[in-house]
């Protein structure tokens, strides 16, 4: 998940996530970059476009940053990441830009195969590697402009994505021990991308983002996980929340209330809730559901 645009306050039950959108001061050719551990958060009001802003409070630090290349994929945790409108970037690793998708173009996630959430996808020298439990690493360029562009859907939405190859698709195949064929798709900035506002009227009419479920950016704090599981038989991870910033240094669900915040040059507004779903209940070190 992640967000965009005007304020929308909805708590569905003590569930730790907020759906921000991500926007820059004018700073230069620099880009806005986060940096975990080492950037604090401010609570304030932005004025305007002219980034004149109302005195900002400290209201905690970050702590972790997390990009899912892949959707439903392993996460990967970075010291530094680049936040761009469409979500977190490091190197050629951009957040949910890679769909698992079936021959008709519907996607495939750890809702239906858990089992996802232990793949994970890099890029080194020029090539995109898959890695999973008990299979050998796959290399193949990461670039391939020949390859067809596919038409598919991320829930209800017509996205596309470049199709990144059957050397790949055979390999997800083999370790999803699927019965029909699936397929790997890379979104690049010129194909058809979402439009959050088709499933939330808060969202900007001109968002847009990659495979997503909603938006660019999903941020929590670790308080509110450890509050969960003060209600819980067992112990859940931030992991299981696959958030893009995590917080700490604040009291459990006050980001709640965060409409408006800066981390180092970066600014981010509150958009909705993010209602989560089965998949949270995903093991992210066993790819197993739990109950």
């Amino acid at each position: 998940a992640g967000g965009v645009g005007p304020v929308s306050v909805s708590r569905l039950g003590p569930v730790p996530a907020r759906s921000f959108n991500s926007c820059r001061r004018d700073c230069g050719p620099m880009p806005a970059v986060l940096a975990a551990g080492l950037r604090l958060v401010y609570l304030g009001q932005f004025w305007g476009d002219s980034g004149n802003r109302s005195r900002f409070t400290r209201v905690g630090v970050v702590t972790q940053l997390l990009l899912h290349p892949m959707k439903s994929g392993k996460a990967v945790l970075v010291e530094t990441a680049e936040c761009l409108r469409m979500g977190l970037k490091y190197g050629e690793l951009r957040d949910r830009h890679w769909l698992v998708i079936t021959e008709d173009g519907h996607m495939v996630t750890g809702r239906q195969q858990p089992r996802l959430v232990l793949v994970s996808l890099s890029c080194e020298g020029g090539q995109l590697c898959l890695n999973g439990p008990q299979m050998e690493e796959l290399r193949v360029p990461l670039q391939q402009s020949n390859n067809a562009v596919v038409d598919c859907r991320v829930f209800s939405i017509d996205v596309q994505g470049r199709d990144c190859g059957d050397d790949v698709s055979n390999w997800l195949t083999r370790y999803l021990e699927s019965d029909k064929t699936v397929r790997l798709v890379h979104y690049e900035p010129h194909l058809k991308a979402q439009r959050p506002s088709e499933k939330e009227p808060l969202f900007p009419k001109d968002e847009k983002v990659a495979y997503p479920d909603a938006a660019p950016i999903m941020l929590m704090s670790e308080a509110s996980v450890r509050d969960l599981n003060t209600r819980l038989n067992k112990d859940v991870s931030v992991f299981q929340f696959r958030p893009s910033i995590v917080v700490n240094d604040c009291e459990a669900f006050t980001e709640d209330t965060w409409d408006h915040i800066e981390i180092g040059q970066v600014e981010l507004k509150r958009v909705v809730g993010c209602g989560r779903c089965l998949f949270t209940t995903v093991d992210p070190e066993t790819g197993i559901i739990t109950s």
